[in-house]
């Protein structure tokens, strides 16, 4: 397909995702602008898994600390255009801050430095009740105002979401198609050699560990303005695993691979539930199912046809 063609392919996907809810009762506009929610931090957690090539368990910590900083300044009262740049900085900070230390070790000895970060995070919010609320968590979060006008319902909030995931979407794009992309790409295949090409290895590892935690930043901002209500349970560990799912499912450095991962952890539970106690094993034998019959992601399917293609 040309690249105009592309292009005009995806425009239509995004406008009839973004009609969609439309038909949907309030719980399918929940679940459309949850899985826009999802996309943000799993598509930062793409760029430091599948772009940068470092594995990363503590994805929901930064969910959660955008989540907390959105819920306690949107109580207070300020406004939302000031706390979601708030929350990336912050998210970005402490996300370099983590990595400088964490990155001097490697894939699995950095997956665990990173999983316990989560933990520790995880901890904070449970336990310190006067900054965080504990378990009772922090209810009553107001929902932003455009222009004045109030986007306490579903559908209007679901626009507003999408518009920022594309926006978040196409700016990443922009970044993994100028050098910057190119050298995470080179520290992915060989680091050696990017080296060797004068690429600062820990400068673009930190970079891109830093970006992929201020996206979840932002996802968090999106999450407790969507569900009013930030208690800890959301970003366990477990979340975390869920979102390095999502990428490894798609296709990790796969630039689509985070929407389809998304779709199979947010709306596959859902779209099995019909099997009422048995929809859990259902998932679990799906995902089991896709990882040994396609362990490059689902977006590695036409790379598979044409391969056999050739064989022939």
């Amino acid at each position: 397909m040309k690249p105009t063609g592309k292009v005009a392919a995806l425009v239509v996907a995004i406008a009839a995702f973004a009609v969609l809810p439309v038909f949907l009762k309030s719980y399918g506009v929940y679940l459309c602008t949850l899985f826009c929610v999802t996309l943000m931090a799993t598509y930062g957690l793409n760029l430091t898994v599948g772009y940068a090539g470092q594995m990363s368990l503590g994805q929901a910590a930064f969910y959660g600390i955008g989540a907390y900083i959105a819920a306690t300044a949107l109580k207070a009262g300020i406004p939302f255009f000031v706390i979601l740049p708030l929350a990336a900085i912050v998210c970005f900070a402490v996300g370099l801050a983590l990595g400088f230390p964490a990155l001097r070790v490697q894939h699995h000895y950095l997956a665990f430095a990173t999983l316990g970060f989560n933990v520790l995070v995880f901890l904070m919010m449970r336990n310190e009740e006067k900054l965080t609320g504990g378990t009772f968590g922090i209810s009553g979060i107001p929902r932003p105002t455009l222009f004045r006008l109030s986007l306490d319902g579903v559908l209007p909030f679901f626009w507003f979401t999408l518009f920022f995931t594309v926006l978040l979407i196409s700016l990443l794009w922009w970044l993994l198609r100028s050098p910057w992309g190119r050298a995470f790409a080179a520290l992915r295949d060989n680091p050696i050699r990017a080296e060797s090409l004068g690429v600062n290895i820990t400068a673009y590892t930190l970079l891109a560990f830093a970006i992929g935690a201020a996206c979840a930043g932002i996802a968090g901002v999106f999450f407790a303005a969507l569900v009013q209500f930030v208690e800890p349970a959301p970003f366990h560990f477990s979340a975390s695993l869920m979102m390095l799912l999502a990428v490894i499912v798609g296709g990790s450095g796969r630039f689509f691979g985070p929407v389809l991962g998304t779709v199979v952890i947010v709306l596959l539970p859902e779209w099995l539930r019909f099997m009422q106690n048995w929809y859990l094993a259902a998932f679990g034998f799906a995902i089991v199912a896709l990882m040994i019959w396609l362990p490059g992601g689902i977006l590695s399917i036409p790379d598979r046809v044409n391969l056999k293609g050739r064989g022939r």
